[in-house]
């Protein structure tokens, strides 16, 4: 039978507790440095000191428990190493034996705690697991939609995808392309003229807008005059734009230099010291198989989405939510393909061939908090050119700040609406409309991140809301309703031809 002055040693009475819970911080100190390193000593003196029974020290020679044990008790504020324990909810010093800390009267509680899903916990912790079960969710409910759409239609990626007879057959189109360089050179001639004197401010500035207007106008022509093939008319009709953006630049940037021509010293840009041929290699392989990838999604994926949908303002309500909810995941999937193709892999390719150092060419655009934030980040060159060449002048001439940015989404509204009707040789709209609508997306979501700043609501950072809005109307509505709007109007158009 135990001695009665081991049981009383076992568990401490609530005097005992009381009175080791108010023991000055120097004692319990010094009690802890008689304790060795050792886990065995360690365990052997606090049961000599404490009268604790040997029987726990016999279990607890295990190293290895023995460490995790007293790593997980760390973590919960207990110092067991040096045999002290600490409520660091209260900040008083308990001196008990650290074989004590095991047993069942010692307290499992020491301080308050949230649980790590908690609002005021749950952005504290790491979220590698769950962002890793997303990745595994993501890779299986796609996986089981690529079986299903193989089972249902098969292999659908065909060669007239990349060659098409009519295609093939777009020699107009061909010729206006082949034909665009002739107003850079046009441009480049009238500022040889300006620069010699030959001609007045005036005409130069008369002749500008001259061949600025023919850039974009001769393209439109030939496509709507010619019934070609909308990847075609497309294509061309995004070259032609390009070529209108530095016409503008290139002659708004002459004149500007030659008005501060005595006040700025000479630019220069960037260079790279040489080409590095292995690189480019690689990353025409991968711009390859990427647009590979683009054209199998778009062919296997979403033409029999779109063709097995009706339109989605004249059919049935949830019928065209289902397309359009259905249709998101590949549109998505097609366009980031596409942003990192060309942002990414082809445009450092030609930087890497002109040695041109700068290759900002896009920013985190997938963290923009609001719509406008994307819109300065996604493509920069675009931005600073919108920011040079239309903002700031606006800015400079007295327009205030609101109307110089509803000017911006106007000439950027235009735009997309030649790049996308004039191919399809329909004038909807609808590409129009979706970028002025991106004016209210900008005031909502600045509000919804404003407000989420100050109230938080106690579950969201900042921004997550603004984010997460962004990629609703963007990405998850605003992409596929348009895919459906154009497709099913192509289609109209094509019967009634026939």
């Amino acid at each position: 039978m135990a001695n009665p002055s081991d049981q009383e040693t076992l568990v401490p009475s609530s005097d005992s507790v009381s009175f080791l819970r108010h023991r000055p911080n120097s004692a319990a100190t010094a009690s802890s440095k008689t304790i060795l390193t050792s886990d065995q000593n360690s365990a052997t003196d606090c049961g000599e000191d404490s009268g604790v029974d040997r029987s726990f020290d016999a279990s607890m020679r295990n190293r290895g428990e023995a460490e995790e044990e007293m790593k997980a008790a760390a973590e919960d504020g207990v110092e067991c190493r040096e045999g002290i324990a600490r409520d660091e909810g209260k900040g008083a010093g308990v001196a008990l034996p650290a074989s004590f800390l095991y047993r069942a009267s010692a307290p499992a509680h020491w301080k308050v705690r949230e649980s790590p899903l908690s609002s005021d916990e749950i952005f504290k912790q790491s979220h590698a697991g769950l962002f890793n079960l997303c990745i595994v969710v993501l890779i299986a409910v796609n996986g089981r939609l690529m079986i299903e759409n193989l089972m249902k239609y098969g292999l659908l990626i065909r060669a007239g995808f990349w060659f098409s007879s009519r295609s093939m057959r777009d020699w107009p189109l061909l010729m206006c392309c082949l034909s665009l360089p002739a107003f850079p050179f046009g441009a480049f001639a009238v500022e040889k003229l300006a620069q010699h004197k030959f001609i007045t401010e005036p005409l130069v500035i008369f002749l500008h807008v001259l061949l600025t207007t023919a850039a974009i106008i001769y393209p439109v022509f030939v496509i709507l005059k010619f019934d070609s093939a909308v990847l075609s008319g497309f294509t061309l009709m995004f070259l032609a734009s390009i070529v209108w953006l530095k016409l503008v630049s290139y002659a708004h940037t002459n004149y500007d230099i030659r008005t501060l021509s005595k006040t700025i010293n000479k630019p220069s840009y960037p260079r790279t010291t040489c080409i590095r041929k292995g690189w480019v290699i690689r990353q025409l392989i991968k711009c390859l198989l990427f647009t590979g990838l683009m054209g199998f999604m778009i062919e296997q994926y979403i033409n029999p989405i779109v063709k097995n949908s009706q339109h989605p303002l004249k059919g049935n309500l949830l019928n065209a939510i289902e397309r359009v909810l259905k249709l998101s995941v590949p549109t998505l999937y097609v366009w980031l393909c596409m942003f990192y193709c060309f942002f990414h892999l082809w445009l450092n390719i030609l930087a890497e061939l002109l040695r041109f150092g700068d290759r900002e060419f896009y920013k985190d655009w997938w963290n923009a908090k609001t719509v406008e934030e994307y819109w300065r980040m996604w493509n920069m060159p675009v931005h600073k050119w919108v920011i040079r060449h239309i903002y700031s002048p606006c800015i400079r001439n007295g327009i205030s700040k609101g109307f110089a940015v509803l000017i911006s989404f106007f000439v950027s509204a235009v735009f997309h609406e030649l790049c996308v009707a004039v191919p399809c040789h329909i004038f909807k709209f609808w590409a129009f409309i979706g970028i002025m609508f991106q004016i209210p997306l900008v005031i909502l979501t600045k509000y919804l991140q404003n407000k989420f700043r100050n109230t938080m609501l106690n579950y969201l950072k900042p921004g997550q809301v603004g984010n997460m809005i962004f990629w609703i109307f963007f990405s998850i509505l605003g992409q596929p309703m348009c895919v459906l709007l154009y497709y099913h109007d192509v289609m109209n158009r094509k019967a009634r031809t026939d």
